[in-house]
């Protein structure tokens, strides 16, 4: 992989524009990532916009992989959990950029995101798929496959998608 992969703490102006790139980038290329297409880039950064108050607000941690053109990966962990859920972070959306996909960038990211969540002090963490082949990914990443839900949302272009749940115990957490 000829990425590098960090966390972000703040997230700036310049950031939510490169991240915004990246989501725009998944939309049009099918993925269904809460967003319908045509994705408009004001969208997406109001998007990004919104998740950078999360991450100042410490409710949200965002990583982003870097290559030799800058942000082309990313993934967030929801920390704000219930109070009966200290324990436990959503991860999401795990986004690679078409230019970066098969480089090991998503599996990169998704094991930064375990050890942020340990350094967090979290022992599980969920994350929900669209059923589109990601499911590889976090299988081969010691992901525990729930269940699927039939219909659960919609491909960028409006037809239906089933979405896989996931959840994954931390080991050696803090």
């Amino acid at each position: 992989m000829n990425a590098t992969v960090r966390r972000l703490h703040a997230v700036d102006a310049a950031a939510v524009e490169a991240l915004a790139d990246v989501l725009v980038d998944c939309v049009e290329g099918g993925a269904s990532v809460s967003f319908m297409s045509p994705l408009t880039r004001d969208r997406a950064v109001a998007f990004w916009r919104r998740v950078a108050e999360g991450v100042a607000a410490g409710e949200r941690a965002v990583l982003v992989a870097e290559d030799e053109s800058g942000i082309c990966g990313t993934v967030q962990l929801v920390l704000s959990q219930p109070e009966n859920q200290p324990h436990r972070a959503d991860l999401a959306k795990l986004l690679v950029h078409r230019r970066a996909r098969r480089r090991g960038v998503g599996e990169a990211l998704m094991r930064a995101a375990e050890d942020v969540a340990r350094e967090c002090g979290k022992t599980v963490l969920v994350l929900d798929t669209a059923s589109d082949g990601a499911e590889r990914l976090y299988e081969r990443l010691g992901w525990v496959r729930v269940g699927v839900i039939p219909g659960y949302a919609l491909l960028p272009g409006g037809g239906p998608c089933d979405t896989v749940i996931y959840y994954r115990e931390l080991v050696g957490s803090a």
